[in-house]
């Protein structure tokens, strides 16, 4: 079989799906039953019913195994993180620049390496996100966020709460911290201004630790953050949950490969802006208030939460 193509990157030698197969460990491997008639997959049985409707490609992605067909590099991985194994191929092609889905601690995302100019912009054609639109990076630790923005607000002993020691506590976890951006981080990742008055002076981005063990195994196998945005339908604001209909949906638009660690729930993680003299929860998900964050009760500052940092994960 053809080698998957080059990108512009790091690399130079492609990478073929024999040599996908020769990373398993020989050992037997049984395949299970990918649907069954029961109430607990009935769910999942109406939303491949209704992928099924809109492409009718989809059975060819669903054997339980690493494949690739039509130039997408589909991985199957237990969610528990007991086959990281896997990711090998995965954490290559990112490495060459490629654009693909990955499952994290909320909903799958679209990544790639945040140091591909090239990536970037495939990200942003393939999800249709305005290049004056700032993107969400998925950090490894702590230290990462602390090169790629300014950090948290830390206290100075004016009656001014030190956030760092709290937002500890809650990473990795479901939130996304919008932080003021570091001069190191790509401009291409940064908003430079914005037609509502309120944010036109920020350089903000959003920032996440997600608690998922296939997302943290790949994680730390960069050598830097990837630059993230949530998967939606294309033509509707809702989250697609299942990887299966993802490749489907988007394997056509350009992406590179699919990591399937099962469906997800349509939770999002809780958006929370650090950019002001107090954190404010500008879009409540998957996160609990904690005691430091102040509600959003600015009707305009929520209705532009998804204009600070565009379908966070």
């Amino acid at each position: 079989m053809a080698g998957t193509k080059l990108f512009p990157t790091q690399s130079t030698h492609s990478l073929s799906f024999r040599h996908f197969l020769a990373l398993a460990p020989p050992r037997a491997v049984s395949y299970p039953t990918r649907v069954r008639l029961d109430c607990a997959k009935l769910s999942r049985l109406r939303v491949l019913a209704m992928a099924a409707k809109r492409s009718p490609k989809r059975l060819k992605y669903s054997a339980p195994r690493v494949s690739k067909i039509d130039d997408l590099v589909y991985v199957e991985v237990d969610p528990s993180g007991t086959e990281n194994w896997k990711l090998e191929p995965v954490i290559e092609l990112l490495n060459q620049g490629a654009v693909g889905v990955i499952p994290t601690d909320t909903v799958y995302a679209i990544v790639c390496h945040l140091k591909s100019h090239s990536a970037i912009e495939r990200l942003r054609r393939i999800k249709n996100i305005e290049p004056s639109k700032p993107l969400s990076i998925l950090c490894r630790s702590l230290r990462d966020i602390d090169t790629y923005t300014t950090g948290f607000p830390r206290g100075d002993g004016q009656g001014h709460a030190n956030i760092f020691r709290a937002v500890k506590h809650c990473l990795p976890g479901p939130y996304t911290f919008i932080l003021t951006a570091s001069k190191e981080l790509p401009k291409q990742c940064v908003r430079y201004g914005t037609t509502t008055a309120k944010y036109a002076a920020r350089k903000n981005v959003g920032v996440r630790m997600p608690d998922d063990a296939i997302c943290q195994a790949i994680l730390e196998k960069m050598d830097a953050p990837l630059i993230s945005t949530s998967v939606k339908w294309p033509k509707e604001n809702e989250w697609m949950i299942d990887p299966v209909v993802i490749a489907d949906i988007y394997g056509a638009e350009g992406l590179d490969f699919v990591v399937d660690g099962g469906i997800r729930v349509a939770d999002p993680s809780t958006v929370v802006d650090m950019t002001r003299a107090s954190p404010k929860i500008v879009r409540l998900g998957k996160g609990p208030k904690l005691h430091w964050m102040a509600s959003e009760d600015d009707t305009e500052s929520a209705v532009y939460a998804d204009e600070l940092i565009p379908s966070a994960t």
